[in-house]
């Protein structure tokens, strides 16, 4: 409405330059999440990418990433949803990596027509990781006994209170490879002819964003404010899209919080350290 009621000004009175919608897509990227640890999944982003891209005048929109990965069907869905609603509102996107897009964080960078990166962001680990811990000698020690009953065989397959089995971590390994192969044929899909010939890029490894460059997995290395006014204008405006807020300025949830029955807040923070122990693990793999 408002790019409407501009238009009808004399040119004289009208803004200078143009406006930009950018979208921080920060932070692990996996279910749940809260007030207190922002996490990245479909439903807490497309409320802001489908805001950026109704912008009828910005001629791009520009997409903050810094994320260390984290589910794969999460990350998935993100970048479907940006190659939507791009092709559906006729807009280019341009990603711009800050410390760094790795693993999912990279697969969502795959949705930019562009990718800028800072010679020292870290890019790639274009591969697919599992973890966990084990626990049977810890029960045997504490006088606990495990007692399962299911139906079907493969019911507790992996459990981390029994023995490794070596046709559990081959079926697992076999599930890894499928998603790995789906990870692969996105980055030739998207990136092309600009990726280097070099057997190292799909290996899993990680790099910075110089040696990304050669790879060809970013296109150019600069930051995002710099490179928008250098082809856009200097009067270009960045406008950050966030979370829709009510009249007194909180934001709106997109996830719904207990109820407060103690019960369920001690099993809210047992899962919470558990996620955010993963979460740690997930940034730590890049020194960051």
């Amino acid at each position: 409405m408002a790019g409407f009621f501009q238009r009808l000004m004399p040119k004289r009175f009208r803004k200078k330059g143009v406006t930009i919608p950018v979208v921080r897509l920060h932070g692990a990227i996996m279910t749940g999440g809260g007030q207190f640890r922002p996490v990245l999944n479909l439903a807490t982003v497309a409320p802001a990418l489908e805001k950026a891209f109704a912008r009828k005048d910005a001629p791009v929109v520009a997409i903050s990433i810094n994320s260390p990965g984290g589910s794969p069907v999460q990350s998935r869905l993100i970048f479907q949803r940006i190659r939507s609603l791009a092709e559906e509102k006729d807009k280019k996107v341009l990603v711009f990596v800050e410390d760094v897009a790795a693993s999912g964080g990279y697969m969502i960078a795959l949705a930019g027509d562009e990718i800028f990166a800072d010679p020292t962001s870290i890019v790639g680990s274009i591969g697919v990781v599992s973890g966990g811990f084990g626990f049977p000698e810890l029960l045997r020690k504490m006088g606990i006994e495990r007692r399962v009953y299911t139906a079907g065989e493969n019911k507790v397959i992996l459990d981390p209170f029994q023995p490794e089995k070596e046709g559990d971590i081959e079926y697992l390994k076999t599930l890894q490879l499928e998603i790995h192969t789906v990870f692969i044929d996105m980055v030739k899909a998207r990136r092309g002819r600009r990726l280097a010939d070099d057997p190292t890029v799909f290996s899993g490894l990680f790099w910075t964003g110089t040696r990304g460059l050669e790879l060809g997995l970013v296109d150019s290395l600069g930051e995002m404010r710099d490179t928008l006014k250098r082809r856009y204008g200097a009067d270009t405006k960045l406008e950050l899209i966030g979370s829709a807020r009510t009249l007194f300025g909180r934001k709106v949830p997109g996830v719904v919080f207990g109820g407060g029955h103690a019960g369920e807040i001690a099993a809210g923070a047992t899962a919470g350290l558990a996620a955010s122990l993963e979460e740690k693990a997930l940034w730590s793999r890049y020194g960051l």
